[in-house]
């Protein structure tokens, strides 16, 4: 029974876990028609108001998914309580955000800097207090062990926005060629990068619709003790949110505010976003590594020593993530095809945030210390530190180095915040990490990556050759010394020992 609950329980991980990259994954495929479709600075609208978007949820949800789950679990026998409690109470801040943003709407899309395009903000505005209302119905889905449902809901948000983005921005304007009075009547072509809120919103209301049985299906219960306790519950989860999100997108946020001339600073922060994009392969390829490699390691350790366990998995992942960041850098002159030649010249800042989400997946695989004794206050404590040097370097630097300085500032503050979080975390629970593996792979990776610019020939494919050669090297490391081809599940058949 127990092997059957833990088999369960990988199956519908690895479902969540696989329809959140392949959500990430076709959202980012996007990317290559906004960089044609849009200027720099269109698409720079894109990077602001959607860098908000994150700081929204956290706020607008305030952890009470995360409560739920806990209290559900907590009162077996009363969870439907505790979900009305959650959805009652969710629903009612969502109404009353869109509420004072009514009142306010004037100075809050003033100071963002939309007071001619105010539309946009508003669109934004309703799709983020749908997606916080709609969080708790999506925690009941995977709290019920219905995860096929949680995900096709999910792929008919994403497929409803990737058919909307389409329709305006290749099929619309096609028609107005070729049979204009077919969208003349609704289809403005003048109005651009307007269309990506307006799928947005659309493809969110549609996903809302799809959940309206966990919405209405149920009794409405609510309960103001439950209430309490999940907000006590779930207030340094808000904290934690903020802090951690605001490290992610507060270069965006604050990046057209730091000039003077706007049009310039949203040109510069479009080149950013789209450059920053493609380095979010990383973050794709490293949270696949999270599914992938649980298995492996646990497979070599079957004892009880979990410290041993999570030495291996941090060795493993920063071996993953080298991996990643050599491929990516080889073939960037292919990569780069995803975005439109205006946006090249940004293309700089890939190896830095590269680096940057290196040290994240770092910091994320560190934090197991104080997630496990309840010292979630240090993780704030360090998401604050990260926020200052960010702050800090931003304010300073950026109104005369521009995006690099942002680049520059996400690589110090996960550097920092990577190395606080291990120094305090070996006097509360001291891991012995293998540095001297570890080191060896960060050698050979900058070894590998400057001898990466010793052949620059003309010939694409001499290029690409040699590029091929020294990825191999790195390989053959890894298979040498720490990934055995007879220990890796299904290779292992066709390998003898």
């Amino acid at each position: 029974m127990a092997q059957q609950g833990i088999k369960k329980l990988a199956q519908e991980t690895a479902i969540y876990g696989v329809s959140s990259i392949l959500g990430r994954f076709v959202n980012f495929l996007l990317v290559p028609l906004y960089t044609r479709v849009l200027m720099t600075g269109e698409y720079g609208i894109v990077t602001h108001l959607y860098s908000l978007t994150a700081l929204l949820m956290v706020a607008l949800t305030y952890g009470m998914e995360t409560g739920f789950f806990r209290f559900a679990n907590k009162y077996r026998n009363q969870y439907q309580k505790v979900y009305g409690t959650a959805l009652i109470t969710l629903a009612s801040t969502s109404v009353a955000f869109l509420a004072v943003y009514s009142i306010f709407y004037a100075p809050i899309t003033s100071f963002l800097g939309y007071s001619q395009h105010p539309e946009f903000v508003t669109f934004l505005m309703f799709a983020v207090a749908m997606d916080a209302f709609a969080s708790i119905p999506f925690a009941y889905l995977r709290f019920k062990n219905r995860p096929i449902r949680f995900v096709a809901i999910r792929f008919v948000y994403i497929g409803a926005n990737v058919v909307l983005n389409l329709f305006f921005f290749i099929v619309c304007p096609w028609l107005m060629q070729v049979a204009p009075h077919l969208v003349d009547w609704f289809y403005n072509p003048a109005y651009g990068v307007g269309y990506v809120f307006v799928s947005n919103v659309i493809g969110t209301a549609i996903m809302m619709l799809f959940l309206i049985p966990e919405i209405f299906g149920i009794k409405f219960y609510f309960s103001l003790n439950i209430l309490k306790k999940m907000l006590r519950y779930s207030f340094p989860l808000l904290i934690l949110g903020i802090a951690g999100i605001m490290n992610q997108s507060i270069d965006r946020l604050i990046f057209i505010h730091l000039f003077e001339d706007q049009e310039f600073a949203r040109s510069e922060l479009g080149i950013y976003g789209a450059c920053f994009k493609v380095a979010m392969i990383m973050m794709m390829f490293t949270q696949a590594f999270r599914f992938a490699y649980e298995p492996f390691v646990f497979a070599r350790h079957k004892s009880k020593n979990s410290k041993a366990v999570y030495a291996d998995a941090m060795k493993y992942y920063i071996i993953f993530s080298l991996l990643i960041f050599l491929g990516m850098m080889f073939y960037l002159d292919f990569i780069k095809l995803l975005i439109d030649e205006e946006y090249w010249v940004g293309l700089k800042i890939v190896p830095i945030i590269l680096w940057a989400y290196i040290f994240q997946g770092i910091y994320f695989n560190l934090s197991i210390w104080y997630k496990l004794l309840d010292k979630t206050m240090f993780g704030a404590l360090f998401a604050g530190i990260g926020l200052a040097i960010t702050l800090t370097i931003q304010i300073i630097f950026v109104p005369k180095y521009s995006y690099m300085a942002s680049a520059w500032a996400a690589f110090v503050c996960f550097f920092v915040m990577m190395l606080i979080s291990y120094f305090v975390g070996q006097r509360y629970m001291p891991i012995r990490y293998d540095f001297k593996t570890i080191g060896l792979y960060i050698v050979v990776t900058l070894a590998l990556f400057g001898a990466s610019f010793l052949v620059d020939t003309q010939h694409v494919i001499v290029n690409y050759a040699y590029r091929t050669f020294l990825l191999a090297i790195f390989v053959v490391l890894i298979v040498k010394r720490d990934f055995p081809l007879s220990e890796i599940p299904v290779v292992k058949r066709f390998v003898r020992k």
